[in-house]
């Protein structure tokens, strides 16, 4: 019986630090795909080609998003953690809903200061789960 158990325990640690490393690859990827858009901004000012690296980061960077939701999402249910990493993952995938619509309605002016926040935020929370 108590092979059992310490069976169990062992699998469950094993399946939270697997979370721990994927939320914690998940939220790297999200902040270098911010990163590559503030690259790619610069480069939609001065190059022909900007403006095709910008869209495609963007895609990318929706999706790093969408993959750290999940990953905080696995993290908390079957790990058993914390669920804050949700909160913090569902309101970037907000916010970065409303970066999308800015961008495609060319309002520079709301989505240069918004982009600039969602790289500080991103690097706040890679940071955090750097710690953790």
């Amino acid at each position: 019986m108590t092979t059992i158990q310490t069976t169990t325990v062992t699998t469950t640690t094993t399946a939270s630090r697997r979370a721990t490393v994927l939320l914690r690859a998940a939220v790297a990827l999200q902040t270098l795909a911010v990163l590559f858009q503030a690259v790619t901004a610069g480069l939609l000012l001065s190059t022909a080609y900007g403006e095709v690296l910008h869209g495609v980061g963007a895609r990318v960077m929706y999706g790093a998003s969408m993959l750290y939701v999940l990953a905080a999402v696995l993290a908390w249910r079957p790990g058993g953690g914390s669920p804050r990493p949700v909160l913090y993952a569902s309101g970037f995938l907000a916010l970065a809903s409303v970066q999308v619509v800015l961008g495609i309605a060319h309002l520079p002016a709301a989505h240069v200061p918004l982009g600039v926040l969602l790289f500080g935020l991103s690097v706040l929370d890679l940071g955090r789960r750097g710690r953790s």
